[in-house]
């Protein structure tokens, strides 16, 4: 027995098949090439890396055959690094490396033969007679698409780490000597992202002590976040608690967030960029104690953040917007080298005893501390939903 439901915009009855995919596929993604003989469909440009594996690509091209002219029908994944705008391509230096390539002939049918999906079936029938199902596995070794964000005055494509499919029509796969139309080439870019795990460990801590330029005894702090994977958007609690031994008044506290992209592919390059500062007008007296949680909430649209060149963000897909790039999360075992890009943060705590007077900042000092943060994305909730249907009622 099947279950029936009432489509909220056709007004009538439909089986839970219909709402599974109107859930899992509200949107195809369709691209097609300059003179329209060939048309890419896919249910996402988003896909997930679960450390230990990833989604695999799953869609569909569309093509006439009589348009082949002898010619084959070709699909290519690639995860490629760009360091360089295209305008600076010069003397057959290429400012783009790829990392993995992955080559498949789907027409004449040479092999790949793909088990059909619930997807896979949604998208031929929008595809109609001539679509072409296929699946692309992508390793689990790869990096996540990262962007680093362009100056005003940059062109071209943005430096940063892509995934790119690409249908077109050739004699062979990759063969220098062939000259391959663009009116005969379609390509989308799509994302490789990651969501924050179901289990996390604990947040992180430090305890330091410390003394200020004029005291002989101590400044103890204590800096600690309530768990190890904090969302992006999401206000982030720091506590901090502090023990003032010395004869100085602690009279601010300074938190700011710095994320570290380490450039790992073709140099050891690592930058590190301020997205945060907060002043807190926080006291504790000469031999006070302290104890609060001061709340942060790092964004994009933070202070002068989008104008910051080489801040690493999501991979951008066209026409749509960002944020700051996710903490990489690695397996034991991953190649450094192959990960392109690695994203980090840091939440820095400052405290600040005197600045006051006829000297003025000459006689301030500072206690610092530091402890990791990792920013991720939450699950989307209606995939549990999803699942839970296909579950039941469609495998």
């Amino acid at each position: 027995m099947v279950a029936l439901f009432i489509d909220r915009d056709q007004g009538h009855f439909k089986s839970v098949q219909s709402i599974v995919f109107f859930h899992l596929f509200p949107r195809v993604f369709k691209k097609a090439s300059r003179n329209g003989q060939l048309v890419l469909y896919l249910g996402s440009r988003d896909f997930v890396d679960h450390v230990d594996s990833v989604d695999p690509i799953e869609g569909v091209l569309k093509f006439q055959q009589s348009a082949l002219g002898g010619r084959k029908v070709w699909l290519q994944m690639t995860c490629a690094f760009r360091y360089g705008s295209e305008d600076l391509d010069v003397i057959g230096m290429s400012f783009r490396k790829d990392i993995w390539v992955h080559t498949i002939q789907l027409f004449p049918p040479a092999g790949h033969d793909p088990t059909l999906t619930p997807l896979l079936e949604a998208l031929l029938k929008k595809a109609g007679e001539e679509g072409h199902p296929f699946t692309i596995d992508i390793p689990t070794n790869l990096p996540c698409s990262v962007t680093l964000q362009p100056g005003e005055d940059d062109r071209g494509k943005a430096c940063g780490v892509d995934f790119e499919v690409k249908a077109y029509m050739a004699m062979e796969a990759d063969d220098p000597d062939e000259q391959v139309d663009k009116q005969d080439t379609c390509r989308l870019i799509i994302r490789k992202i990651q969501y924050a795990p179901n289990q996390t460990g604990p947040g992180p801590k430090l305890a330091i002590m410390k003394c200020f330029m004029t005291s002989d005894k101590p400044v103890h702090m204590e800096l600690s976040l309530d768990k190890e994977v904090y969302y992006h958007g999401s206000p982030i609690p720091v506590k901090i608690k502090v023990r003032n031994e010395t004869n100085k008044v602690i009279n601010k506290f300074n938190i700011s967030v710095d994320q570290t992209t380490d450039v790992v592919l073709y140099s050891a390059d690592k930058y590190t960029k301020n997205i945060l500062t907060k002043e807190f007008s926080e006291t504790v007296e000469a031999g006070g104690t302290f104890e609060k949680a001061l709340s942060i909430t790092p964004l994009l649209a933070n202070a002068n953040n989008k104008s910051k060149k080489g801040l690493a963000l999501d991979g951008k897909l066209k026409d749509e917007d960002t944020n700051l790039a996710s903490t990489t999360v690695t397996r034991p075992g991953m190649e450094r080298d192959i990960m392109g890009i690695l994203v980090s943060y840091k939440i820095k705590v400052n405290l600040v005893s005197g600045g006051g007077g006829f000297l003025g900042g000459l006689t301030a000092s500072e206690v610092t501390g530091e402890v990791p943060l990792i920013l991720m994305h939450p699950k989307p909730k209606g995939q549990y939903l999803v699942q839970h249907l296909i579950a039941k009622y469609v495998l």
